[in-house]
């Protein structure tokens, strides 16, 4: 890569981490889009609201800066990421407070229990958006756009469940955001130092030893969230995998009855911890509590331990053909 090409990508970096009007109105325009998107719950309205987000500009402006040694980069680049973000919540609060009766969304609430593999996709996102901004060759537009939508997006959630008390879900959606910048932060700094964007006064080894050095923080940060989401993640896969198992013995204690059909099954926990099994059970005869009550010896254990209960919602329903109504009772 020539010094030519270098010096262009330094200035354009340096310039996109500057703070102006327009950084400040095209970030609360697109946590406005954003916002009404996971209101919404439409992910093509949220994923195109991030073709007007700027906040990659400032996050590459950081990870220079620590490949750099620019105290001065440094201080304009998270002065400037900052005020981006306190713009979009700020937007977001305005919008989650007048819209305070608009049911929470699956979009909203996807973006509250992060895990490791948000983590690994921030980083190699962080890593895709630096590497674009460095090659002649590639748009930096199109993976701007992917990044900044794992940005906004929770930002604005934390924002909209703030708004409304969810203070455990708030704090997931904010944590979320804090892993992205953090990844693609780091990430960005290490392929910008493989490129050779490090200052040339720096022998290689000494530059190595700087490059970690200034990446501390974010390494030990990384690290931290690191263990606590693949606990998370951890989690969330014996939730999912229990719920599963659920689901099948169900499926399978249901296809034991002539013309019963079990075409959902929700969890749920009420305020005395007990996981609440809802069962929506279609067919022409109701099941008997005892029927009920053997079934849920079954269930596989909660793994968390929890207690659980087993309930049947029933439908009744006539399945007929051309001779008249079968099963019958």
């Amino acid at each position: 890569m020539d010094n030519d090409h270098k010096a262009t990508v330094r200035e354009t970096i340096c310039k996109n981490s500057e703070l102006s009007v327009a950084f400040m109105a095209m970030n609360m325009l697109a946590a406005t889009i954003a916002s009404y998107g996971l209101f919404a719950n439409s992910p093509a309205v949220i994923i195109g609201a991030m073709i007007i987000a700027m906040l990659l500009g400032p996050i590459t402006g950081v990870s220079l800066s620590l490949v750099d040694s620019d105290t001065k980069l440094l201080v304009t680049s998270i002065t400037t990421l900052v005020a981006g973000a306190v713009g979009v919540i700020v937007t977001a609060l305005i919008i989650g407070t007048i819209h305070i009766d608009v049911p929470i969304s699956e979009e909203i609430l996807s973006r509250t229990h992060p895990n490791f593999a948000d983590l690994m996709i921030a980083l190699a996102g962080g890593a895709a958006g630096a590497y674009a901004y460095v090659s002649p060759r590639l748009s930096v537009a199109f993976v701007g756009v992917a990044i900044a939508t794992a940005l906004v997006p929770p930002l604005c959630a934390a924002s909209i469940l703030l708004a409304r008390g969810h203070y455990d879900l708030s704090f997931g959606a904010f944590l979320l955001t804090f892993t992205n910048i953090v990844a693609i932060q780091f990430s960005s700094s290490v392929v910008l130092w493989l490129t050779g964007f490090r200052n040339i006064s720096h022998a290689k080894g000494v530059s190595f030893y700087i490059f970690f050095k200034n990446n501390s923080v974010s390494i030990v940060i990384l690290a931290i969230l690191g263990v606590v989401l693949t606990d998370t993640m951890h989690e969330t896969l014996s939730e999912k995998i229990y719920e599963a198992n659920i689901n099948q013995v169900l499926k399978m204690e249901c296809d034991h009855a002539e013309g019963c059909f079990l075409p959902a099954v929700r969890f749920d926990e009420n305020d005395k911890g007990v996981v609440i099994i809802n069962a929506v059970v279609r067919g022409p005869n109701p099941p008997r509590p005892e029927r009920i009550a053997a079934i849920e010896q079954k269930l596989p254990a909660h793994p968390k331990g929890k207690p659980t209960e087993l309930r049947a919602r029933f439908v009744p329903t006539a399945t007929i053909n051309r001779n008249g109504v079968l099963y019958e009772d």
